[in-house]
């Protein structure tokens, strides 16, 4: 043996590539969450919109006993239209932020009131109703009826910032981070897809000592280089990564 040259392997170009190895990863390492559908069936938009309002500046263990009880309480949208205000309140209580809870009400009203009991299939109807943003409109439109929507929240953020080594600081880097994360999103399963990124921004590419060594997209298409290369200045997106790539040399014989 002569020597150990240490060499980066050539990087794949994050693209179609990419959403296929992380739809793999996530067809097996996907979260066992009350709200999600098996592979291949839509799930209920009532089910996605309760979840995704709940889960706003909540955790998702904070959230799954509100969102079965909530379920068990009402278990579709015209249910929960004709709740009393105080009722929906009164069982909100504990997650906080109780506009939350009084647009939820809103938006089921709003719901059977002027859509006949069904959520709108596109992002701007969806985004037209009270409480749900961009994210959320995005969310549902996604993962409830499979338009190549793109939403992107904090977890999602961070694992574009860190495939790409995009280091813009916030708020500025939004509008480029979500082009592109819709870069990634395919034309199909365009809801896993969004699920995929929402896992791994919160099981492996985590704010801090994520597992890259877990990652699907660490060895062939994320662009983020060894912690000295690292922005850690405040209000950057790429606050810290410690990436381990130690396959990534040749032993030269």
């Amino acid at each position: 043996m002569k020597a150990v040259a240490r060499r980066q392997l050539p990087l794949r170009p994050a693209g179609p590539d990419t959403a296929a190895a992380l739809l793999d990863w996530y067809d097996r390492e996907r979260r066992d969450l009350p709200w999600r559908g098996k592979r291949g069936k839509r799930v209920d938009p009532y089910r996605v919109w309760l979840s995704e309002i709940m889960l706003q500046q909540t955790t998702v263990k904070a959230v799954i006993p509100f969102y079965e009880r909530f379920l068990q309480r009402w278990p579709t949208v015209d249910a929960l239209a004709a709740a009393d205000t105080e009722d929906v309140l009164s069982a909100w209580a504990g997650l906080g932020y109780y506009s939350r809870a009084r647009n939820l009400h809103k938006c089921a009203k709003a719901v059977v009131s002027e859509h006949g009991g069904q959520f709108p299939r596109t992002e701007e109807g969806l985004g037209a109703l009270p409480g749900i943003g961009p994210y959320t409109a995005a969310a549902v439109a996604a993962i409830a009826f499979g338009i190549p929507a793109t939403p992107v929240d904090g977890n999602i953020e961070r694992v574009v910032s860190r495939l790409f080594a995009f280091k813009q600081p916030l708020p500025g880097a939004k509008r480029e981070l979500k082009r592109l994360a819709a870069s990634l999103t395919p034309q199909r399963r365009a809801g896993d897809f969004a699920q995929a990124m929402m896992d791994l921004g919160a099981t492996v590419c985590t704010p801090k000592r994520p597992s890259c060594l877990m990652c699907p997209l660490q060895q062939d298409f994320c662009r983020t280089g060894f912690p000295a290369s690292m922005d850690a200045r405040p209000g950057s997106v790429l606050t810290y990564c410690l990436i381990t790539r130690l396959c990534r040399y040749h032993v030269i014989l």
